[in-house]
């Protein structure tokens, strides 16, 4: 058995920024990470001011390096099975069953997604995202599906899409909408087709068109897609962590839950997407709060 500070689990953009400001406090870190990242489909990442266009794997491996370079900080390539809440502290047991102790733990497992249609997973993260922002203009002026099933993402997505393209067709895999709700979309010429898929159409990942169910074939070079996130983990669970009825984890707004000693960040918070600048910050944030709570508790 091994004690630290803090074990934090999950290596992307959350974690490995609040293991860098955990570090430079000098708290002995121990840093989880089993390389699950759902972004590591995806070529490129966008959007981030000094690593605009660096591939999600580098953007990994250079921050944990960063976090890396302070001497109380180690990385253990592992995938976290249980966390239990002992007396004192949090123990993590890996799938290997190695034991782990630390007075304060930090869970920033991100989410993983679920697609309506399960092709979709062949060409997400080449020629299907998710993020416009993050993606979008790399689409720009394309003929682009947006894939979505219900009306409020139906309006949201392809609202915000047509700030890259004006050829946009949206996609409900069989799913009815309220027309009158997408009004604003047919008013403007924007297909929706209610029609079940049948399958998609490209190669090397690069999506060319999305047959339907009635054989119909409709042309694109592209798509985003509103998917369903979910978390790939049990510890929100086994810590009994309070959720709202949205199925948010509820924080105090820094990352501190209601069991003492347990923190989040990320998109494991919300059970939501986020963007990498999004999430490092929230892993900053949460790992500075640590911080202070330890040096009140010195002082208490």
């Amino acid at each position: 058995m091994k004690n630290v500070d803090v074990i934090i689990i999950g290596g992307g953009a959350s974690g490995s920024a609040a293991a860098l400001t955990l570090g430079r406090s000098r708290q002995h870190v121990l840093l989880f990470d089993n390389d699950t990242n759902r972004n590591r489909v995806t070529r490129e990442s966008h959007n981030f001011i000094t690593r605009d266009g660096m591939s999600p794997i580098a953007f990994r491996e250079r921050a944990q390096l960063d976090a890396l370079a302070y001497p109380t900080v180690k990385k253990i390539s592992a995938t976290v099975a249980s966390i239990a809440k002992i007396g004192g502290g949090c123990e993590v047991t890996t799938g290997e069953g190695e034991v782990f102790v630390a007075k304060r733990i930090l869970i920033a497992t991100g989410v993983q997604e679920v697609f309506s249609h399960e092709q979709i997973r062949t060409y997400y993260g080449t020629s299907i995202f998710g993020c416009p922002f993050c993606d979008g203009y790399e689409l720009r002026d394309q003929p682009l599906a947006v894939f979505a099933e219900d009306e409020p993402a139906i309006l949201h997505l392809t609202k915000l899409l047509s700030n890259w393209s004006a050829d946009l067709v949206v996609f409900t895999n069989g799913k009815p909408v309220d027309k009158e709700a997408v009004k604003p979309l047919t008013e403007q010429g924007i297909s929706i087709q209610t029609n079940p898929i049948s399958q998609l159409h490209g190669e090397n990942g690069k999506l060319s068109s999305v047959e339907l169910l009635n054989g119909e074939q409709v042309l694109r070079r592209g798509g985003f897609v509103v998917p369903e996130y979910v978390r790939a983990d049990p510890f929100a669970e086994q810590l009994q962590l309070e959720k709202n009825d949205r199925d948010e984890i509820i924080t105090d707004g820094f990352g501190r839950t209601n069991v003492l000693g347990v923190h989040i960040a990320g998109e494991t918070e919300k059970k939501a997407s986020s963007s990498l600048l999004m999430a490092s910050t929230a892993g900053n944030m949460a790992a500075s709060m640590m911080v202070m709570d330890i040096a009140n508790e010195r002082f208490s």
